[in-house]
């Protein structure tokens, strides 16, 4: 059965997007900030937010072709439609990034190149250090090597499932062969890009600190955003009639999945903190300083919602299996890690200007950007059926029973 969408899904988004688009520029207008600095700071939450979504989708997507796992073949639509929103969080991200080359803002201070110049009163040595990496000709070779791979990949993989639509005998069995070597691969690029993009766009906002755990951590945020998106869509097109045969063991195994991760982002975001703290080197506390000093309320609800909220409540077998338990946990916990994106991006790229913490500015592009990734998904969905056809292992996925 191939998805349409709704009258009331399409005024869903629509309301989203208008309300979110009169409240982001009434912020834009009051943004008395230097630079903007506030808009731009809010645009790369954002737009890394619901890219990080497309992305974690993707490798998912990926790690289940390569592991040839069976369970998941009927809800694989959904997370190709998830992906389809690479290419424009893609181009969000190039147009913040672009803007701070051109230092239409200064969120990446260090792109300034008087930093570098020894003879410069704003020399500064730590920063010249890092130049052999924190340069803006490499920075830009990687920055497009990560985004080019993503929707080649994202593009590829989608383009291959609709084939295999077409496709029996040899001709499939050879299609699913070349799709477990590609996702292999792609797993391996995917596991350097998915921390050095962390590095480049995120921790580079705080140029003088480091930590070695960043990349994981904020993979661990994409992966579960992802998770907690594909289970809401796929309740969502339960409850309208579409994926009858997707039952409450495809539901609880996805949940397993938001369970497990959710406690992989609280792992390392503790680790991260605890050793941090017990060393208590200055130049490594700085970070955790800012945040805990300024906005210590966003930080600790922050972490209390991503981990005690799934901890507690996703605990046991009926709660995975509960659509209106899983929509309700899954909600909250995807405006925490939303929040967790803002607690990484805003002490460090608006400074002074996120004093007074989060405001309409922020809610109004938060809104925008889901109205528009609704729309976009949706869009995705219903342009192929969402059950695929010919692929090998739709009957045991069929018949899943755990």
């Amino acid at each position: 059965m191939n998805f349409t969408i709704s009258k009331r899904a399409r005024t869903l988004s629509m309301a989203l997007i208008g309300i979110g688009a009169v409240a982001t520029l009434y912020g834009v207008l009051t943004d008395h900030s230097e630079h903007h600095q506030r808009t731009w700071s809010a645009l790369l939450v954002n737009g890394f937010f619901y890219l990080g979504i497309g992305l974690g989708a993707l490798f998912f997507y990926a790690l289940q072709n390569a592991t040839e796992t069976a369970w998941s073949v009927l809800v694989k639509r959904v997370y190709e439609g998830i992906m389809s929103w690479i290419p424009i969080g893609a181009v969000v991200m190039i147009i913040v990034l672009a803007a701070g080359s051109m230092h239409i803002h200064h969120i990446y201070h260090w792109m300034d190149s008087s930093l570098y110049d020894p003879a410069d009163p704003n020399y500064d040595p730590i920063m010249a250090g890092k130049r052999a990496f924190l340069n803006q000709p490499f920075f830009w070779i990687r920055t497009l090597a990560y985004l080019a791979t993503f929707v080649f990949a994202a593009s590829w993989f989608r383009k291959q499932s609709l084939r295999m639509d077409q496709e029996t005998g040899d001709s499939l069995v050879r299609r699913m062969l070349m799709n477990y070597r590609r996702s292999a691969l792609f797993l391996v690029f995917f596991a350097v890009f998915s921390s050095t993009l962390a590095w480049d766009w995120l921790m580079s906002i705080d140029a003088h600190w480091f930590s070695t755990l960043y990349g994981w951590y904020v993979f661990s945020g994409m992966w579960v955003s992802a998770m907690i998106t594909g289970v809401i869509m796929v309740l969502y097109l339960k409850r309208k009639g579409y994926l009858p045969q997707v039952n409450n063991s495809h539901i609880q195994d996805m949940g397993k999945w938001v369970f497990a991760i959710s406690f992989l982002w609280s792992y390392l975001y503790f680790s991260q903190f605890m050793l941090i703290w017990y060393s208590n080197i200055p130049e490594e506390v700085t970070y955790f300083q800012d945040r805990i000093n300024e906005h210590p309320v966003l930080m600790w609800v922050t972490f209390f919602i991503n981990f005690a909220v799934p901890m507690v409540l996703l605990m046991s077998r009926d709660a995975k299996r509960n659509p209106r338990f899983l929509i309700g946990v899954g909600t909250v916990v995807f405006i925490g890690h939303w929040l967790d994106v803002n607690m990484m991006v805003m002490p460090g790229a608006a400074g002074h200007d996120f004093h007074h913490g989060l405001g309409l500015l922020d809610v109004g592009m938060f809104a925008l950007f889901l109205g528009l990734f609704i729309t976009v998904v949706f869009n995705a969905l219903a342009k192929a059926p969402l059950t695929p056809v010919n692929h090998p292992y739709l009957e045991e996925s069929v018949h899943h029973q755990i």
